[in-house]
């Protein structure tokens, strides 16, 4: 597992590659999004390829964030374990769901319940 350590540089690179890593995700997020509005038709081709302009260069800019800071190895290294921790409870709750309920929570019922 990825750790981050909390003494002086080392820190700053901890916190700078954790936030790079959330904002890789959040970016991944958006590309799936923009794919699924895509393929549903609610997106002009316009507003497609200007998407496409901007994901790809914030893609660029974190890339040469990562460069500029050598933070590439520690950004992947917690991408993977962020990875496999999500791929893990995934797996759980597939395990623990009873046929016929979806996986998660709801505020209404119990978990894995139906959501009214």
């Amino acid at each position: 597992m990825t750790t981050i350590d909390i003494d002086g540089e080392e820190a700053a690179d901890g916190v700078m590659t954790l936030v790079v890593t959330v904002v890789e995700l959040l970016v991944d997020a958006l590309e799936r999004e923009a794919v699924r509005r895509m393929e549903s038709g609610a997106l002009s081709d316009e507003e497609i390829e200007r998407l496409g302009q901007q994901l790809a260069a914030i893609e660029e800019e974190i890339e040469q964030l990562k460069e500029d800071q050598e933070i590439e190895d520690g950004v992947e290294n917690l991408r993977g374990d962020l990875d496999g921790l999500v791929s893990d409870m995934i797996d759980r709750l597939d395990e623990e769901s009873a046929p016929g309920q979806r996986p998660g929570y709801s505020v209404f019922d119990e978990p894995g319940g139906d959501e009214r």
